[in-house]
């Protein structure tokens, strides 16, 4: 099979877990960057990456990368590429685009020239002038970044935090993605406890029961370039097959609190969508009500943030109750996500480390609170 220059997206901050995670799939040489860890695969590599990466954004492949200042560039570069290697005769071509600090900055123009320049490389196996574009997508993404354009394919199709138990989001969701990196980060392993008394529609509960059971992401889920005919369809078998062998039925506790029944009920089903609903325990509780009879655990939660919910007195009230109920739990690790820049004030005590993340466009800090481990 063919080797392809691969290319794992992630969100600021979470680079370096996705690097993490490529490693435990096999992959030792990678090269991380902003917003992306490079990597080399196969066609069941990339099967792999699409249904075993937790944090991930998207999976891409690298097609070229070159200096382009004007459009004359820019065309001759992208037709450089051997498109018709990839694409058929029916392929779907959508182009996006971005720029950052590059003389090309109008990316509509980039995104039209790009465009140009693929079809002009079908016509030369195809020897037709139009395409009919009916078939499987390609969505082909050129990146200007200082005057270097990158072209990449998309194999992902929709995101991979889509993984396809959360139909209803509730109020401020959190990305699956997202909430796989924080799990990832509070280390957090079967055997000890788990509770997010802020749970929401259970993302980040989820999430740590995938990572307990070892049950990859993107199981439930299809990928555009399963569609793809030059891609082998035995890999997506093979990857899937064994994906399904790694399951462990190991017994673990989640707690999944939330103070609203509503999205308690939402959570609940999404719970069982993933096939998890008995490793999780889902409860209606305030944060004043939580409590644990167990000498050890990790939380990760999502408290509300006040500049959504439009709420800022009341979600400085429960910051401040967080600190006196995790003064309880002497023995818990904490893990809490905030873009409030007073949260280590309120909650009393400050955190040992802080890592900031983005949940969206909301810039955060993952104010990270260690406790012993059992």
């Amino acid at each position: 099979m063919a080797t392809y220059n691969l290319i794992a997206t992630a969100t600021f901050g979470v680079e370096s877990i996705v690097a993490e995670e490529l490693k435990s799939l096999g992959y030792q040489d990678t090269r991380t960057d902003n917003g992306r860890v490079s990597f080399t695969g196969d066609a069941l590599d990339i099967a792999r990456a699409n249904i075993g990466l937790r944090c991930a954004d998207r999976v891409l492949i690298k097609m070229t990368s070159f200096k382009a200042t004007d459009f004359e560039e820019l065309f001759q570069g992208t037709l450089a590429v051997r498109w018709e290697d990839f694409i058929p005769p029916d392929g779907k071509m959508h182009v996006v685009g971005k720029s950052h600090k590059s003389l090309l900055s109008s990316v509509p123009d980039c995104q039209s020239i790009v465009k140009k320049a693929v079809v002009e490389a079908m016509k030369r196996r195809y020897r037709r002038t139009r395409f009919e574009e009916s078939g499987p997508l390609y969505r082909i993404e050129v990146a200007l970044l200082s005057d270097i354009a990158t072209l990449t394919l998309d194999t992902s199709g929709p995101g991979l935090h889509k993984r396809g138990y959360r139909l209803d989001k509730g109020e401020a969701p959190l990305r699956e993605t997202l909430a796989a990196a924080l799990v990832a980060l509070s280390r957090w392993k079967p055997g000890r406890e788990f509770a997010d008394p802020f749970c929401g529609s259970g993302t980040i509960a989820i999430e740590a029961a995938l990572m307990g059971r070892n049950v990859a992401p993107g199981l439930m889920r299809s990928f555009v370039c399963e569609e793809w005919p030059h891609l082998p369809k035995r890999v997506w078998l093979e990857a899937r097959q064994e994906a399904r062998s790694a399951i462990r039925e190991v017994p673990f506790r989640i707690l999944a609190s939330d103070a609203d029944a509503s999205v308690l009920k939402i959570a609940a089903q999404n719970a069982a969508r993933a096939g998890l609903a008995e490793c999780i325990s889902f409860q209606r509780r305030t944060i004043e009500e939580f409590s644990s009879s167990r000498k050890y655990g990790c939380i990760v939660c999502n408290p509300p943030y006040g500049e959504r919910t439009g709420r800022a007195a009341e979600v400085e009230k429960i910051y401040r109750t967080m600190g006196e109920v995790f003064g309880r739990l002497d023995a818990w690790s904490l893990f809490a996500l905030s873009p409030h820049p007073s949260f280590e004030k309120l909650f009393g005590r400050k955190a040992q480390k802080k890592r900031k993340l983005y949940n969206g466009t909301i810039l955060c800090h993952l104010y990270q609170y260690l406790g012993p481990l059992p």
